[in-house]
């Protein structure tokens, strides 16, 4: 059986107190393996983006234990939390929030380089690095160099994260829709690098998004959450084939079927009720 890489007990999220209390993930349970390739699936709402954001650091659960490499997390320092993150990275749906408005990109991509223990290259080696790392994402560096995130546009400040995880290569990649201010015909180049990566160094890599098409197209596993919990995990197979909750049924039927008879007395139907 593969290593276990990040695994989590009874993680639980609860914003408030009293009647204004939400509880925005519920008790959720999970094991991730060294290479594997997971997707936790689930419409807006469900707690995704704030389980994500536990599993990174940036929130701390309200109960539960968040295990990495075997051992149970520690990081109430920030030396230990900047350790964590040598080993766990993530991609941002709003890149907008995802980069200090004062550091320059240049000053952005040295920092992975760095990270990874590379302070010791000469400029033109780190250079070089960044320059590769730019075009696995359709970037040009000299055209970045000097600039600020806020000066590109969103899908291409999205590029430019993609482009720091081939410079940092960690351990554990939490991609919460990674693509989604990315042109479709960019964005399969980039799912098919990522994957890359991913068979190169052992990366985990855990999507999270809300089109269960793209789901069981990319993943081994996958978990559906809803309202907090997950309501089905399993093989992608096992999964998406053969559902058992009424909720990931209920997903499966939402997506499009290109080559099914569009039934418009149907819609018509439901434009009227709606009138």
């Amino acid at each position: 059986m593969s290593k276990s890489v990040l695994s989590g007990k009874g993680v639980t999220k609860v914003f408030g107190l009293g009647d204004k209390k939400t509880v925005a993930v519920d008790h959720v349970n999970f094991k991730f393996s060294k290479g594997e390739l997971v997707s936790i699936v689930g419409e807006s709402g469900s707690g995704k983006t704030t389980l994500v954001k536990m599993i990174l650091g940036l929130l701390s659960p309200t109960e539960g234990d968040i295990y990495f490499m075997g051992k149970k997390r520690d990081i109430r320092t920030r030396k230990q939390k900047r350790e964590y993150w040598k080993g766990i990275q993530a991609i941002f749906q709003d890149p907008f929030s995802s980069y200090n408005i004062f550091h320059k990109i240049d000053s952005v991509l040295m920092d992975c380089i760095n990270m990874r223990g590379g302070s010791h290259l000469p400029r033109d080696e780190k250079i070089k690095m960044i320059t590769e790392a730019c075009g696995f994402v359709n970037l040009k560096y000299a055209e970045l160099t000097n600039k600020y995130p806020f000066e590109l546009s969103g899908g291409q400040m999205q590029r430019l994260m993609i482009a720091r995880i081939f410079l940092l290569k960690p351990q554990i990649l939490l991609a919460d829709e990674p693509t989604s201010m990315i042109d479709a015909c960019s964005r399969a180049t980039i799912l098919d690098m990522l994957l890359q990566c991913r068979n190169e160094v052992g990366m985990t890599i855990i999507f999270v998004t809300h089109d269960i098409g793209l789901a069981y197209y990319i993943s081994d596993s996958v978990y559906i959450m809803e309202h907090g919990k997950f309501v089905e995990h399993g093989t992608a197979d096992q999964v998406i084939l053969s559902p058992t909750a009424d909720y990931t049924q209920r997903l499966i039927n939402d997506v499009p079927k290109i080559h099914a008879p569009w039934d418009f007395a149907k819609v018509a139907s439901t434009v009227s009720a709606q009138a």
